[in-house]
């Protein structure tokens, strides 16, 4: 590859030869930047491709790219002796104009920033109106089921119990435990500075009944069940399952949507009453060995802290949290066009949005039972 310059005045000619190809693309950028680095004011520049040997694509964009380097300074530019084989690619290169684009994104930016706004207001309607016809199809689908019960396909809502309730009892046992253990340690080493490390027991109590049992099951059946639901749904759709459903004389929604919702409804109450049971007895055991409480003391003070409202407040929320997640992993998977790319898409987009959209409920639920005196 070679790119030599020889300065004549006012003039710069540049000698270009070899094979500018992709193959040797570091090198070209580099001798490239190295030219346009170079100091002196050229009125013309004058490039010779007469020792060109190969030249693709990539080599192409290069020599472009010099041109419009040179022309941007105001130096009249000319390239002879290329190849005549080679013209039909410098010229279909040279009409693409990014120049012109990058202009126009300076002149418009605000209006493209406008315009992005209004395609994510656009998407976000967009998704609210497909979560909601969801819930509407869902619900028809419910109540057809309770006209005619033999159409209800029991079996698969005893699978999905199985898959998001029975199957995630570890997972769920460890993680609500560790994070029981973990709050009860934090709040006795900072209690203990005002010598009050009994009221970690009200703290780790109304907390985990209230708030953070439900929430973090719901999270975790959200990145588990819900990513499962979507990536099944969406693998049918790339198959044309779903389609094979409605020209049969199916509903898709009823067939496979219901029983997923339901068995998550279900599902999702029962494991976060384990879950608040095994993060009350991680903080119990924290507690005992690093506060000094003994298991008595522990339960004697949680019976007094905590009411059954506390209990209520946290298992009224799971239904909801489940219904949430299972139509926002049902419509992403309808929404899977025919790649594994957009499957991994819909299935991360559906965790990312149960996960939000759950905690927002939780926050209105905060606010709701709040005002109600709960």
């Amino acid at each position: 590859m070679l790119l030599e310059g020889r300065a004549e005045g006012d003039r710069l000619v540049l000698t270009a030869g070899g094979a500018w190809i992709a193959l040797h693309a570091q090198e070209l950028e580099t001798m490239i930047d190295s030219q346009m680095a170079g100091e002196g004011t050229f009125r013309r520049v004058e490039i010779d491709m007469g020792r060109i040997e190969r030249l693709d694509t990539f080599g192409a964009w290069l020599l472009e790219r010099l041109v419009r380097g040179w022309k941007s300074r105001g130096a009249e530019t000319n390239v002879y002796r290329l190849s005549s084989v080679y013209q039909p690619l410098m010229d279909e290169v040279r009409h693409v104009n990014p120049e012109a684009a990058d202009q126009a994104d300076e002149e418009y930016a605000h209006e493209r920033a406008l315009g992005s706004i209004g395609e994510t207001i656009a998407t976000v309607g967009y998704t609210v109106k497909a979560n909601v016809n969801m819930l509407g199809a869902t619900i028809a689908a419910f109540l057809r089921v309770l006209r005619r019960p033999r159409d209800f396909r029991i079996t698969s809502m005893v699978h999905n119990i199985d898959n998001a309730g029975w199957r995630a009892v570890p997972i769920i046992l460890l993680i609500t435990f560790l994070i029981g253990a973990i709050i009860a340690q934090q709040g006795i080493f900072h209690f203990r500075r005002f010598g009050a490390e009994a009221y970690v027991v009200d703290m780790v109590g109304i907390l985990v009944l209230r708030e953070i049992g439900v929430l973090i099951v719901a999270i975790m059946v959200a990145g588990r069940s819900g990513s499962a639901i979507t990536a099944e749904l969406g693998s049918m759709k790339m198959r044309e399952e779903v389609d094979a459903l409605r020209t049969m004389g199916f509903d898709p929604v009823e067939v496979l949507v219901l029983p997923r919702i339901l068995a998550l409804v279900i599902a999702l109450p029962i494991l976060t009453f384990i879950g608040s049971m095994s993060a009350l007895y991680g903080g119990g055991l924290v507690a005992w060995l690093y506060g000094g409480i003994d298991p008595d003391a522990f339960l004697q003070r949680l019976k007094d802290a905590i009411t059954l409202d506390h209990f209520k407040v946290g298992m009224i929320k799971a239904p909801f949290m489940a219904l949430i997640i299972g139509i926002i992993s049902c419509v992403a998977g309808f929404e899977v066009k025919g790649s594994s790319e957009s499957l991994g898409l819909q299935t991360t987009e559906s965790v990312v949005e149960s996960i939000f959209l759950v905690i927002v409920l939780d926050g209105l639920f905060a606010i709701f039972f709040a005002s109600i005196g709960m």
